[in-house]
């Protein structure tokens, strides 16, 4: 028995160096998590900005519908064929790089997610805690600057910490636009050696890894924050 595992880790990994397709596609993967994570950060955090400024002084009413459309959109519709539409038919006839698709597709995906949780951080805020800036002499966008926001970001950490796994999860999809990423490079390495096992089991196990560094570095985050509040 062990010598046959011995022979499979061999043929999947050792023989012409197939390992390299899992940490090529490893370095895809963490290249479209990170810059999709950063876009869905902006976009995000804008929306929530315009909604809650919407709600809490009655303006920019048609840059909040014009969220509100973006926000039914993009989380009524999946997120495969949000890339397939950004890849074959925003951008088909346009020679662009496919990582940079794949990014664009998954930060506009999150951004309508990091929307809701941003916005629902500001909810979670007290009144008084306006009222309170107001009374220091501070304006809304100062308000929110300085007394609001920081205690929203404290509250949603958890939940972008989700919405980052969640998103490094998702960019296994990266394959139906021929993106080499690290599912894909695991699926090669199975289509070579007509062995399922080993490359799938070592692509979820590098998934994993991923995600419990990630819950860890949230849980260190989490933990210095409040340290900070002291």
């Amino acid at each position: 028995m062990w010598q046959k595992f011995v022979d499979s880790f061999v043929l999947n990994f050792v023989k012409d160096n197939r390992w390299q397709y899992l940490t090529n596609g490893l370095a895809v993967t963490l290249k479209l998590t990170i810059f999709a994570v950063i876009l869905g950060f902006l976009i995000g955090f804008f929306i929530a900005m315009v909604r809650s400024t919407h709600e809490n002084t009655g303006k920019l009413v048609i840059l909040d519908k014009l969220c509100g459309i973006y926000l039914t959109v993009i989380r009524g519709t999946p997120v495969v064929v949000q890339l397939l539409i950004i890849y074959f038919v925003i951008f088909g006839s346009v020679r662009i790089s496919k990582s940079l698709v794949a990014i664009i597709a998954f930060g506009v995906n999150s951004g309508a997610y990091q929307a809701e949780i941003f916005r629902s951080g500001i909810l979670a805020i007290p009144r008084g805690q306006f009222e309170a800036g107001r009374s220091l002499g501070f304006n809304y966008r100062e308000t929110m600057t300085y007394i609001v926001m920081p205690q929203a970001f404290r509250n949603v950490i958890p939940a972008l910490a989700n919405e980052c796994i969640g998103l490094l999860k998702e960019t296994s999809i990266a394959g139906y636009i021929a993106l080499e990423d690290l599912t894909k490079g695991g699926d090669i390495i199975r289509s070579r050696t007509y062995s399922a096992f080993m490359p799938l089991m070592a692509v979820a196990l590098i998934y994993l890894a991923l995600v419990l560094i990630m819950t860890r570095f949230e849980k260190y985050l989490e933990r210095r924050l409040k340290q900070s509040e002291r």
